[in-house]
């Protein structure tokens, strides 16, 4: 036993290193794993100490434990089933698909990574590329709502800049959870958004099973208190008007509210509104047919663009971005009275949208010029006329800090630039796309001023 046995050096240090690693891995990798939760989970106490809607446990579970538990849903349970029969496979497949869905949707929320970066990040983009403006607060209103109900966000959806102002103006009421469409499963958005708590959602090649973990995953987390934003049109408007809404989450948040016994959700309307939205081009190209690519190439080049001017000091910004709230839906009293239905919902909540549409000044002036005027002269009245007219509405007002000619100017100047405008002395024309820009922008402020002449709407998708 206590004879002396001589081994290689190389075994040796092999040995040595499989002890390390188990000890790593089954002694000092779980300590460690405890200690940062601990810290986390104190930090999070305190950061919910300062939240209007503090961060609920069901966002900062593990997202394993979150999968399972929506693979081994009852509901979810009865859907790989039913999908098993109606496919003819095995059942132990079906279940594997339902938990590769399961995956696919549950997002790996890092509050570190939404509050110590996102929130920074977000603050200095807008602020850099917008003078941003929020109007029609109703902070009464939303300070009634009371922790103990669950709150949603509903908005317009005019550009990709609408996540990034929205979770910045939002960063002291609570951490949103996004449904974000396909167009963000790139690299490096992918895992970025999964890490701010963002979903991903499939609106093409879904079946049956995917649909129900995507209902139940909402379910879950609307029962269990998060916070969430939704844009109800289900992708960028490409007219400039309002879209009618898709109804696929209103429809599983109503499916799985019980009233009397689940939790109350209160939906917040909120309208955004842009001097300038940096996708226009493409999303009027795209309303002619050409069809619309997200692309990180356009994001990059205005980040380029933007750090030029940064170090040439020639910075210079796009105009207004203006944010303002509606006034909050209570699902309970709005199933009280009309039932279950949620096109009614859907309609009604893009009413209120539109109700507090902000009306900044480029819209304004586009929605003079789509009414066919062509010089300088007349569209100082019209606009004045126009403002007048929202203000006399109620509607959230963002006038210029300048006057009124100086802004009439400036805006003329920019569209001659963008080469979609000609000046003839007082009087200016437009190309056909400047024809089309111009509408889309003036439909941005009709649900204040109304229809502009002659303007005749793309025809409304049903919703789905």
């Amino acid at each position: 036993m206590t004879n002396m046995i001589q081994v290689p050096a190389w075994l040796l240090i092999l040995v040595l290193l499989f002890a390390a690693v188990t000890a790593l891995d089954r002694v000092l990798m779980p300590s460690v794993r405890w200690y940062l939760r601990r810290r986390l989970e104190r930090a999070v106490e305190r950061l919910n100490q300062r939240l209007t809607y503090p961060i609920q446990p069901f966002k900062l579970a593990r997202r394993r434990d979150t999968i399972l538990r929506l693979r081994y849903d009852p509901e979810v349970a009865q859907a790989v089933l039913d999908f098993a029969r109606e496919r003819g496979i095995r059942e132990d497949v079906a279940a594997q698909t339902a938990e590769r869905y399961a995956r696919e949707i549950v997002p790996s929320f890092s509050a570190f990574t939404y509050f110590a970066f996102a929130i920074r990040a977000a603050r200095f983009l807008s602020r850099s590329l917008y003078k941003v403006r929020v109007g029609a607060a109703n902070a009464a209103a939303l300070e009634g709502i009371g922790k103990d109900k669950t709150v949603i966000f509903v908005m317009n959806h005019r550009s990709n800049m609408d996540y990034v102002l929205v979770t910045w103006l939002a960063a002291e009421r609570s951490a949103l959870a996004y449904a974000v469409g396909e167009w963000a499963r790139v690299w490096p958005l992918q895992p970025l958004i999964k890490s701010l708590g963002g979903y991903f959602i499939r609106r093409r090649h879904n079946n049956p099973l995917y649909r129900k973990v995507l209902a139940r995953y909402v379910q879950m987390a609307t029962e269990a208190g998060v916070t969430q934003a939704v844009f109800p049109e289900g992708g960028l408007t490409r007219t400039g008007a309002l879209r009618e809404p898709k109804l696929g989450l209103l429809s599983y948040i109503i499916d799985g509210f019980k009233p009397g016994h689940s939790r109350d959700v209160v939906f917040v309307p909120v309208a955004i509104n842009y001097d300038r939205v940096m996708e226009d081009r493409n999303l009027i190209h795209a309303e002619g047919g050409r069809g619309f690519r997200f692309s990180l190439k356009p994001i990059f080049r205005y980040l380029r663009l933007l750090v030029w001017q940064k170090l040439t000091r020639q910075a210079t910004r796009f105009g207004m971005a203006a944010v303002s709230f509606g006034v909050p839906v209570s699902l309970s009293e709005f199933m009280a009275e009309h039932d279950s239905q949620a096109d009614l919902l859907g309609q009604d909540l893009m009413a209120r949208i539109g109700s507090v549409m902000p009306v900044v000044p480029f819209p304004v002036i586009a929605h003079a010029m789509a009414s066919g005027i062509r010089s300088q002269e007349a569209l100082l009245s019209a606009i004045q006329d126009r403002f007048e007219r929202a203000l006399a509405a109620g509607a959230p007002v963002f006038l210029p800090k300048r006057d009124l000619p100086y802004t009439i100017e400036a805006a003329l100047k920019t569209l001659d630039g963008r080469r979609i405008l000609q000046m003839q002395g007082d009087s200016f024309t437009l190309t056909e796309e400047g024809e089309r820009l111009v509408a889309f922008y003036a439909r941005s402020v009709s649900p204040i001023l109304g229809d502009f002449p002659g303007e005749i709407l793309p025809q409304k998708s049903s919703a789905t």
